[in-house]
């Protein structure tokens, strides 16, 4: 399930991709193979780092030399890169669960190249609100979320910073009636008849991508999109 649309952060030949905050992979291994690129993840837990590793797997190209595909355990207030070393940097669905997410903004402006591109995306304010007000164990479980953002206060943020914002647009309305579910049933979600039922619904989606909830999503994006997708690119002269 891919929160960016690699047609606004077109992937060149030769680029060197970092995405932060990988996770079990979606993004780092999707950019691998939609492009020959160099495709590196960062995420602070092992244990996703080697999910991402055993699913690389399945789409590992080993005699393509145009392409190659790292992943390392670091920290994203400080990474383990020199300046100026990405062509494209994706934060998806991170900076809400850090809690000193501007010197993760920072690191991020440090690693990119200059005129390289960068995109964020976090929880939409509204769907979020209604989760938060749902349940408490949503937000307070370890590492789980710490804030809710608004996304025009986060895209100035990062415009301090040297990066000019050229789209946004919105993602996963489909997903937002699940975990509208899921905190509504906190306590008894993983046995909950209608949580198993909407998670069938979005298994049979992804597996399938069916044009009618396609077109269903995409038209309830702008309205309940469950998360903002923001894109910048980074001044010459940061």
């Amino acid at each position: 399930m891919k929160t960016v649309d690699f047609k606004r952060l077109p992937l060149e030949a030769g680029d060197i991709i970092l995405d932060l905050g990988c996770g079990e992979g979606r993004h780092v291994i999707s950019a691998y193979v939609e492009g020959n690129v160099h495709s590196v993840g960062v995420d602070l837990s092992l244990e996703d780092l080697k999910i991402t590793r055993e699913r690389f797997a399945h789409y590992d190209e080993p005699d393509n030399d145009a392409k190659a595909f790292g992943l390392s355990s670091a920290s994203a207030l400080n990474l383990p890169f020199a300046d100026n070393t990405f062509d494209k940097v994706i934060c998806s669905e991170v900076l809400e669960h850090i809690p000193d997410y501007h010197s993760a903004l920072r690191e991020i402006e440090r690693v990119l190249k200059p005129g390289g591109l960068f995109c964020a995306s976090v929880p939409r304010r509204w769907p979020e609100k209604i989760c938060w007000a749902l349940s408490e164990g949503y937000y307070q479980v370890p590492g789980g979320h710490l804030r809710i953002f608004r996304s025009d206060e986060l895209r100035s943020e990062i415009e301090t910073l040297g990066f000019t914002h050229y789209h946004r647009h919105w993602a996963h309305a489909l997903h937002v009636p699940f975990w509208w579910l899921k905190c509504l049933f906190w306590r008894s979600q993983d046995s909950n008849w209608l949580v198993k039922q909407y998670h069938r619904l979005l298994v049979w989606d992804l597996m399938e991508n069916p044009a009618l909830t396609r077109i269903l999503e995409k038209s309830m994006n702008p309205i309940m999109g469950k998360s903002v997708v923001m894109y910048f690119r980074k001044g010459a002269a940061s």
